[in-house]
């Protein structure tokens, strides 16, 4: 692959999707006050969560991988923007490492299912057993800026390797260095997708909920997508 980055494009890109399990998408109080006896024990919770927790541990400048001067606070959904990038999978992602995330989205809900769907699949084909039901919670944003564009340059076709993450994330190690926003790409899971990973919360804008969706899973590694609820 050539040492060359890829191209910038100017993006300007409303309403793209992030689907997060409904979970972890939760109001905003803690699922902890529901197990709590009394203020005292609630306290305790708090102290054990905040010790165990990503994203709270980098809301204390406690992560290596991301600074506190990164994250955005006071405004709408900033937990969730925060878990992106706070929760990174312990081998990392496609643009991302296992030190720190980053906000993936896609520009149509049927990328951003087709993306959930193949993962979750992934994970069932390990135990053998494709038989589950799951809630997702959908988070709309905006993007205004400018991306490095892998649409249609060949060059870096490797980083879109559907079995391997090697070249996408030293890729994404040159880019972070460099100072990158993010990488548009297009989807290596639906034909015609677009795919677009976020390096810095502060971009990520105007995050609010959408629709709810269900997938199951009933012995197929097809699971069965159904919209369970309408945005507030």
């Amino acid at each position: 692959m050539s040492a060359a980055l890829p191209r910038t494009t100017l993006l300007r890109q409303f309403d793209t999707v992030r689907l997060v399990p409904s979970r972890f998408a939760a109001a905003e109080d803690s699922v902890l006050a529901a197990i709590a006896t009394d203020d005292a024990h609630l306290a305790d919770l708090f102290e054990l969560d905040g010790a165990t927790n990503e994203r709270l541990r980098a809301e204390r400048g406690l992560l290596p991988g991301i600074g506190i001067d990164e994250l955005v606070f006071g405004v709408p959904n900033f937990r969730i923007v925060n878990a992106a990038f706070t929760h990174a999978r312990p081998e990392g992602s496609r643009f991302n490492g296992p030190d720190r995330g980053a906000w993936y989205c896609s520009f149509e809900i049927e990328t951003a299912l087709a993306e959930v769907a193949f993962h979750k699949s992934v994970e069932y084909a390990e135990i053998g057993r494709f038989e589950d039901s799951v809630a997702y919670e959908a988070f709309l944003a905006d993007f205004t800026h400018a991306f490095h564009d892998l649409r249609g340059d060949r060059r870096f076709a490797a980083c879109l390797d559907p079995r391997s993450y090697r070249a996408s994330q030293r890729l994404a190690e040159r880019l972070m260095r460099a100072g990158a926003v993010g990488v548009v790409y297009p989807s290596v899971r639906r034909a015609a997708g677009v795919n677009l990973a976020c390096f810095r919360p502060a971009v990520v804008g105007n995050v609010r909920r959408g629709e709810g969706w269900r997938l199951t899973w009933s012995g197929s590694p097809e699971p069965r997508v159904a919209r369970i609820r309408t945005p507030r």
